[in-house]
């Protein structure tokens, strides 16, 4: 019998990238799903083709003989959090969980497309598009490949059999107060899970991969790691990793006009906006002579309040930079916190630099349309809806 048959399930924000995997998975493992959600998102395509019911409205929807579950997004309305339904999915099938502050959507994709190219049917939930794998979720007979959440402590519920731990960094500070009490966190939970990964216990792998970033080498190495540690033998890991293509908008070129490459990323905290930045800079060089242009979106006002001075030192890799205000998601305005607290520790880090202050997408992509020249890369960053800003890029530049 399948895990869930007979359940009849109801998910509140069933278009973001977390709940829309697990739509899909619990409704090929026997549930009766359906959800609603604010917005139309590229996510809800997948879930209606498997036949699961997706009203979009204004206000929120739930339906009275059905189990509730809530996106963190939503968290006033009544239900259960979405954590518990993840940590059902993870108690019933072997189970591999991935967390960490940076890299665990490509890492958990890496996984999954690795067991996948090996004959080993997983299933699995990314926070992501993967190309590759068709979706952001597919139910298998064999191991089960998720991201746990730090950012809410979430993870906590979660016990599967191997965890991979990628790296331990304060990212979320409306949780926790410093890096001591997250690393605490994490030990606490990897001790409860009978085997784990540490990432920043690894070399980077070496070996020819398709995604580019010391940070993807890094990545790499902890899953070959993870999917020895369930059975594949590390030749046949490393090969199937190094077919690996990636997630969307991690690095994601999305096209080139007049010589510029224009890509979007994800990076939002200070180490992920380096390691971009990194990777941009790499492709510059390999093109010849040409510049890093980067359209900075902040996300969250408690991060850009916490970390405006690093996300600042860490734009200042850029040859030309611009900034948004900030992306708000779940957050309340903080009054005196905006994307411009970025610029000025940009300015700070990096005396005579001239960044734009560009509250608005259409202004930033802008500015750096007009800078751009043959030869350049691009990149439109950030977790909000910047990625929307490299298609207005491209459009200046043509």
């Amino acid at each position: 019998m399948p895990p869930l048959e007979g359940r009849r399930i109801w998910l509140v924000g069933i278009g973001g990238a977390g709940l829309s995997g697990y739509a899909l998975l619990a409704h090929a493992w026997g549930a009766e799903v359906g959800g609603w959600d604010r917005n139309e998102t590229p996510y809800l395509g997948p879930v209606r083709e498997a036949g699961i019911e997706v009203r979009v409205s204004q206000e929120p929807e739930t339906v009275d003989d059905r189990e509730v579950f809530v996106s963190s997004a939503y968290r006033g309305v009544a239900g259960r959090p979405r954590a518990d339904l993840l940590a059902e999915l993870v108690a019933a099938a072997p189970s591999i969980v991935v967390t960490g502050a940076h890299g665990k959507t490509t890492t958990a994709a890496m996984i999954a497309f690795a067991l996948r190219e090996t004959g080993r049917d997983p299933s699995w939930i990314v926070g992501g598009e993967v190309p590759q794998l068709g979706a952001n979720a597919g139910a298998g007979e064999g191991w089960l490949v998720v991201e746990g959440d730090e950012s809410d402590r979430s993870v906590a519920a979660l016990h599967p059999r191997v965890a991979v731990i990628l790296n331990v960094d304060l990212d979320h500070h409306s949780e926790f107060a410093s890096l001591a009490e997250v690393e605490e966190f994490l030990a606490g939970w990897a001790a409860t899970v009978p085997e784990v990964v540490r990432g920043w216990e690894l070399e980077p792998l070496d070996a020819e991969l398709g995604i580019p970033g010391q940070h993807n080498r890094r990545n790499a190495a902890a899953a070959a790691a993870a999917l020895e540690l369930v059975g594949v033998p590390r030749t046949e890991a490393v090969a199937a990793l190094a077919s690996f293509r990636g997630v969307g908008r991690r690095f994601e070129l999305v096209g080139e006009v007049r010589g510029v490459e224009v890509f979007d990323d994800y990076a939002h905290n200070p180490e992920k906006l380096r390691a971009a930045l990194a990777t941009a800079r790499s492709r510059a060089r390999e093109r010849g002579r040409g510049r890093v242009l980067a359209l900075f979106q902040p996300h969250l006002y408690s991060r850009t309040m916490h970390l405006a001075t690093e996300l600042g030192r860490a734009l200042a890799d850029a040859d030309v930079a611009a900034v948004t205000e900030i992306y708000a998601a779940r957050e309340q305005p903080v009054e005196g916190v905006t994307g411009k607290l970025v610029v000025d520790a940009l300015c700070d880090a990096r005396p005579g630099f001239s960044p734009g202050w560009t509250p608005r997408l259409e202004d930033g992509a802008r500015f750096l349309s007009l800078r751009a020249r043959a030869g350049d890369v691009v990149l439109t960053v950030g977790a909000g809806d910047v990625d929307r800003a490299a298609e207005l890029v491209l459009a200046d530049l043509s």
